[in-house]
């Protein structure tokens, strides 16, 4: 699979499209080189005696024309060839070709593939009107194709550069992106196991302390806040050693049958009665499976220690041969119970972890009570 994406990489490297444009030091040197040869020009012509102005005024747009690379390919090409062909007016035709070998550095570092071709044929061609009107015809047009080989080569080697550059600069971006959302997971994951875990045994408390006014309650309230915050803090200790970046030995846990007798007897203490049916410890449930479930008893515990009315509570568990299926219906509470808050995650993050193992997951009001179920394939 690395083999097949360098290969695709390599193609697109080697791809001539538009949109190719110079770098800043490029355009500097550019700038500079056309700025150095005008000068050159006028101060030959002050310099030297005999010189045509006309002459002058070809070489000057010729190395003027360069500046149109900066701003656009076809363009320069172009207004290159109007300066080629005014150079036969003039005699010049051998210097503007010469030029235009040059240029055939920056029409391979910008052009696209159909401009190269063109610009390739009109070359040769351009060499060969040279070269009849030339008595060292030969050597003269094998100098042209030389230069503009090596220029057309540097041209090229300078494209690839900047196209790899380009690629390594997008590839370090997605790189640090995975990297930021990797930490983001890190970071929701953690604050996940913090809500399905701590969050529950900090209900229990907040309940319980309610409770400690009535001398009928206060002792079975304090064993009970002892026991939550015994919980929590082992609880809060493997969350901790999953989140520590050194090695792992911790395994996520869950026995849904301890989760179902701490959910049966913290709601019997809080004053509810338990309707239980079903083997949680049946052999047909996947270990999976079992997880999730227990995760959504000891969510849902504490949704109903939060919000449930008085009444009866039933925790049903039908597994058969293909599907596992649990039920936790609790009455609707009459009056809130605005003192308990909430981060309104739970329901999600259920549904989440039943939907993420082909299950179906549903929860809401069904004839006077809050109904919570669970679907799960079993094979």
């Amino acid at each position: 699979m690395a083999f097949d994406q360098s290969l695709r990489r390599s193609a697109d490297s080697f791809r001539l499209g538009r949109g190719e444009k110079l770098s800043a030091i490029e355009r500097i040197v550019v700038l500079v080189i056309i700025a150095i040869t005008i000068a050159a020009d006028v101060i030959g012509f002050f310099t030297t005696p005999g010189v045509n102005p006309a002459a002058l005024l070809v070489s000057v747009a010729c190395t003027a024309a360069f500046a149109l690379y900066l701003w656009n390919t076809l363009i320069a090409t172009c207004a290159l060839g109007v300066v080629f062909a005014t150079s036969f007016l003039v005699g010049t035709e051998s210097q503007v070709l010469t030029a235009a070998a040059v240029a055939a550095g920056l029409v391979m570092r910008l052009g696209w593939t159909s401009l190269i071709l063109s610009y390739t044929g009109a070359f040769l061609i351009a060499a060969a009107v040279v070269a009849n009107g030339d008595a060292d015809a030969e050597v003269n047009v094998g100098l042209f194709l030389v230069f503009a080989t090596v220029a057309g080569a540097v041209g090229f080697a300078l494209r690839l550069a900047f196209a790899r550059g380009s690629r390594l600069e997008r590839e370090l971006a997605e790189r640090a992106e995975q990297e930021r959302q990797a930490v983001l997971a890190e970071r929701r994951w953690i604050a996940g196991e913090l809500h399905d875990s701590i969050a529950h045994h900090l209900t229990v408390v907040a309940l319980h302390v309610q409770m400690l006014e009535d001398p009928e309650t206060s002792t079975d309230s304090q064993e009970a806040i002892r026991v939550a915050a015994r919980k929590a803090m082992t609880d809060l200790r493997f969350v901790i050693e999953l989140a520590d970046d050194g090695p792992q030995t911790a395994v996520q846990t869950g026995d849904l049958a301890a989760a179902i007798d701490e959910a049966q007897g913290e709601f019997e203490a809080a004053g509810h009665s338990v309707d239980r049916q079903g083997d949680p410890r049946d052999e047909r449930i996947p270990r999976a499976v079992e997880i999730v479930l227990a995760r959504i008893v000891r969510e849902s515990a504490t949704n109903i220690l939060k919000y449930a009315g008085s009444g009866e509570v039933q925790i049903h568990l039908d597994v058969d041969d293909e599907i596992a299926l649990l039920t936790l219906r609790s009455p609707l509470p009459t009056t809130p119970r605005r003192e308990l808050s909430s981060s309104r995650t739970g329901l999600g993050r259920m549904a989440e972890r039943v939907m993420g193992a082909s299950g179906e997951f549903s929860a809401g009001e069904v004839e006077g009570s809050w109904v919570v179920s669970a679907r799960l394939p079993v094979v």
